[in-house]
């Protein structure tokens, strides 16, 4: 049984509000869905895309048969039950077997777990406003039913009782390993509170699921109602034909012909900073971009900040906890805030220094240029590309002929996992999508047999959340015998009709580091839904993804996609160079914008309840944290800001946005390793996936790291990959 809530952020996704009146609802529907009308559901069911499985390959949702509408009624029916169904695992007579209690329990839910997988997936990627109401309205409900489980007295002795006699019972490492998390799962989530605490608790969870979701929403509304309009071509000088054709598509398609539309990311920086040689309009799509859901009106999140701040402090002391961050710290691998404490501050001195000389170098080609401003913020990506250019004889826009998506796609990505792991691909153009843009790819093992669906979702839309992510359709689970579906979203500005799509090397590498994360998905070969695929700490989620990067740049790949994509013609040899040689460029800026966001997320969910300011005081207390975490630099804003911050206030990464940077530690001595080793072979790569991709959570994350590279990280490879110079181990 999968106990997570769907969130809209990436392996993942939103959460909790309302209100007692509206916990008590639910609560009231549930107990009036007795046995009796069953019958009835049942037969309603019978044609209904959510509540019957669908018999596409590999279960592949019905997309072409979803309607909005059938959610609601599809949550109440999957809802209930699965609350029938763990109320016979919780009164069964019989004494806690590991069969009846534990392994019972990983069967119940199916039905909601395929609903939730659906709604979060299109929700996130192609969502609406039917769909957002949805979302609000279901959110509270689902926290009431994950406390309905977690906080179920008659359940949580059985599996205590399993826990306590563990070491006697006849169960293989994955089983036992199965019963130790079940224990924990439910003992975090306030199992051994008395009745007046569960009581408070269902109310915290309940608010903090309809605020996060509202978090995200906004998000999303304000991304696109500060679009960027420019009427004047002229402004444009520094883009490329197609981008200045795709800027106006995208304007058109606004109602705003004959004008330019510059659509936002949901990062601070903006990529039309690099190439916009107009000043006045750089700042403009600048400040746009930093001041979201931070002025007034109906997107502004100060106070949904503040509050949720405060009521994950509440729950944290509640459980018995300092502060939310120790709460989830605990469950992962760095396990203490003094751990992660160490390691940002550790990066942080050196990061600052060397953003501070990339300034430098900067400010200098500004001076001889004959300009007389400081460099901005807003000047940096647009400079830097001048630096670039100065020491390494090309920049951003050269490469870009030689990125057209399809090629990365197929000679660049699958290629790498064809010569790592011998897998292929055959696009199937007979199944339905979500969206026109989506492409649906069936996966083959090494030996031919079918072993996955991949789903691609590469184009920026109105309807997409910001940024890049996986998300799982169909978990993998030999219990359940399902093998996955697999998706990976990016915000790749969609080109004007009959142009090609050419990628950033940025998104590049974006494509490599969720394919990653498929491929984590795909390979698993777990027993148990509990551990299937990317089920494992947030700060190990993101190593088999960021290792995947590597081989964008390994040689072999690189040479194999890096074409240009009208004459067919190879990189030039010596530009590959160059791209390689430039891995260290602009680090300095990179890992600042990226500490300042994980310092600031440490920063608000290491507070007490008394502690966490109003919405008035939010802006000023990021910017008091930033000061104090010594990453103020007002040229290199946080990558993101509070106000927009999804990862750490409506998704999955609260208090533990420092899992890229610890992940990257794995990461970087893995990339060591696969050097040493001989690089892009089957060898290497089948044994990555035996002893960590297909393992998913079923084992600690260290251990799994400790199996495949044969002893503890160390991170040196880290700081030499970021130019921060080589201290000692980890």
């Amino acid at each position: 049984m999968r106990l997570t809530v769907p969130t809209s952020i990436h392996p993942g996704l939103a959460f909790p509000d309302p209100i007692a009146r509206r916990r008590a609802l639910t609560l009231l529907f549930m107990t009036a869905l007795s046995t009796a009308t069953l019958p009835t559901l049942e037969a309603a069911a019978t044609d209904d895309p959510l509540l019957t499985e669908s018999t596409l390959p590999f279960h592949l949702p019905r997309f072409d048969r979803i309607k909005d509408e059938q959610f609601p009624p599809a949550f109440e029916r999957a809802m209930a039950e699965q609350l029938d169904e763990v109320a016979l695992v919780a009164n069964e007579s019989a004494d806690a077997t590991f069969e009846n209690t534990i392994v019972a329990m990983e069967r119940t839910g199916q039905t909601l777990t395929r609903v939730q997988s659906i709604f979060s997936g299109l929700n996130a990627a192609h969502t609406n406003p039917a769909l957002q109401k949805i979302e609000t309205e279901i959110a509270p409900k689902l926290a009431a039913q994950r406390d309905a489980i977690l906080l179920n007295a008659k359940l949580f002795s059985r599996i205590e009782s399993l826990h306590t006699t563990r070491e006697q019972l006849p169960l293989d490492p994955e089983s036992k390993f199965l019963v130790e998390r079940y224990y924990k799962d439910f003992v975090r989530a306030g199992a051994k509170l008395s009745e007046a605490e569960k009581t408070r608790l269902k109310a915290l969870n309940a608010e903090l699921a309809t605020l996060q979701t509202t978090f995200q929403q906004n998000v999303l509304k304000e991304v696109n109602a500060a679009t960027v309009f420019v009427e004047d071509r002229a402004e444009l000088k520094g883009f490329s034909e197609n981008a200045i054709a795709a800027a106006a598509a995208a304007a058109e398609a606004d109602g705003k012909k004959g004008q330019y539309a510059l659509r936002l990311l949901n990062t601070s920086g903006q990529p039309a900073l690099s190439s916009l040689e107009n000043r006045a309009l750089r700042q403009r799509l600048h400040e746009t971009s930093l001041a979201r859901n931070s002025h007034g009106g109906a997107y502004d999140n100060r106070e949904i900040v503040a509050r949720i701040a405060k009521l994950r402090a509440e729950h944290a002391q509640l459980l018995g906890y300092a502060n939310h961050a120790a709460y989830v710290l605990e469950d992962q691998t760095a396990l203490t805030t003094d751990a992660v404490n160490k390691l940002l501050t550790e990066l942080a001195g050196p990061a600052v220094a060397n953003a501070r000389s990339e300034a430098a170098d900067m400010q200098s080609v500004i001076d001889r240029s004959g300009a007389s401003f400081p460099l901005a913020a807003w000047d940096w990506d647009y400079y830097s590309e001048k630096v670039r250019q100065e020491r390494f004889a090309f920049d951003e826009e050269q490469l870009k002929p030689y990125f057209e998506l399809n090629r990365v796609l197929h000679d660049g990505v699958f290629f790498a996992a064809t010569k790592l792991f011998g897998i292929t691909f055959k696009e199937r153009q007979d199944l339905p999508v979500y969206q026109e843009d989506v492409r649906v790819f069936e996966v083959f093992d090494a030996d031919g047999q079918p072993l996955a669906l991949f789903l691609a979702d590469f184009f920026a839309r109105p309807s997409k959340r910001g940024g890049a992510w996986m998300n799982s359709y169909v978990d993998q689970s030999t219990l359940l015998e399902k093998k996955p579906v697999i998706g990976n979203n990016q915000n790749i500005s969609k080109p004007a009709a009959g142009a090609p799509a050419l990628l950033t090397f940025d998104e590049v590498n974006t494509m490599f580091h969720e394919f990653g994360h498929a491929l984590h998905g795909m390979f698993s070969q777990v027993s148990f839904p509990r551990f299937s695929g990317t089920e494992v700490p947030r700060d190990f989620v993101e190593f088999p993804s960021q290792v995947y990067e590597m081989w964008a740049i390994w040689p072999e790949v690189l040479k194999n996609y890096a074409k240009h994509h009208q004459t067919g013609e190879p990189m030039p040899a010596e530009l590959i160079e160059k791209v390689i040689a430039t891995e260290q460029f602009n680090q300095g800026f990179a890992t600042t914008e990226y500490l300042a966001a994980a310092l600031l997320d440490q920063t608000w969910h290491q507070l007490a309840p008394a502690k966490v300011p109003e919405a008035s005081g939010v802006l000023d207390f990021e910017a008091g944290a930033l000061k104090n975490a010594a990453v103020d630099l007002p040229m290199v804003p946080p990558r993101y800001r509070s106000t927009y911050f999804s990862h750490s206030f409506s998704g999955g990464y609260s208090a533990a946005y420092y899992s890229y940077i610890w992940a990257e530690v794995l990461d970087a001595d893995s990339v060591e390793w696969f050097k040493q080793n001989g690089g892009l072979t089957r060898q290497n790569g089948d044994h990555f996936r035996r002893t960590v991709l297909s393992r998913g959570g079923t084992a600690e994350a260290i251990t799994l790291f400790r199996d495949f590279k044969g002893s503890d990280p160390q991170i040196g490879p880290l700081l030499k990959r970021r130019g921060l110079g080589a201290t000692g181990g980890k």
